[in-house]
């Protein structure tokens, strides 16, 4: 993969992270999370996507998945598929996500943590937009978390918090593609959300 030229990039966690019982597990990957997502990083821009598991065999199955889009018949079949699962890599831990990210930058990276709960101290996606467009030598990692979202302990670790998406009542439980994509669109987008 070609260094990166976007200062902004997703890490999907499967570890560390909750279950429904407030568990700290590592949850299983998905298709649908592995290729909705790597669609729409590339399509607003980001040329990284790092699926983060220590399971060996989940890691197999990621490879699984992108090596069928990138090689052979699928690659021929859908370019397009091939060109947005080439922004994917698979790491073990989130330290190593952002070891491979810097090696792209002089400047640190610097994580910023979301989820389906407010946070205090959290800033909007206009607040967090105007900072990585106003300084594009700044790298930054946007952290998602899988099953019941990220643990405590990687928000307080977070260099900062992203609000998180709200709808119009009290449920907000969408899948980690969906708050990805509308977060892009806030992000990264060019119609619908200014953020003057």
């Amino acid at each position: 993969m070609p260094p990166a030229t976007s200062n902004l990039a997703i890490a999907l966690l499967h570890y560390p992270v909750y279950n429904k019982l407030r568990e700290v597990v590592t949850t299983a990957l998905t298709n649908l999370d592995l290729h909705d997502i790597a669609r729409s990083s590339w399509t607003f821009g980001l040329d990284r996507l790092y699926i983060v598991t220590p399971s060996k065999d989940q890691q197999a199955l990621a490879h699984r998945i992108t090596g069928h889009w990138q090689e052979g018949w699928g690659a021929a079949y859908n370019p397009d598929r091939k060109e947005a699962l080439d922004r994917v890599r698979i790491v073990d831990t989130l330290e190593q996500a952002i070891s491979d990210y810097q090696a792209c930058f002089t400047n640190t990276v610097q994580t910023v943590a979301t989820g389906a709960s407010h946070k205090e101290g959290c800033m909007s996606c206009r607040e967090f937009r105007r900072m990585f467009e106003g300084a594009p030598e700044n790298p930054f990692l946007l952290l998602l978390g899988t099953g019941w979202g990220l643990t405590d302990e990687c928000f307080k670790a977070a260099d900062h918090i992203l609000e998180p998406i709200q709808g119009t009542g009290e449920y907000n439980h969408l899948s980690v593609r969906s708050a990805a994509a509308i977060l892009l669109d806030r992000l990264r987008g060019i119609t619908g959300f200014t953020h003057t």
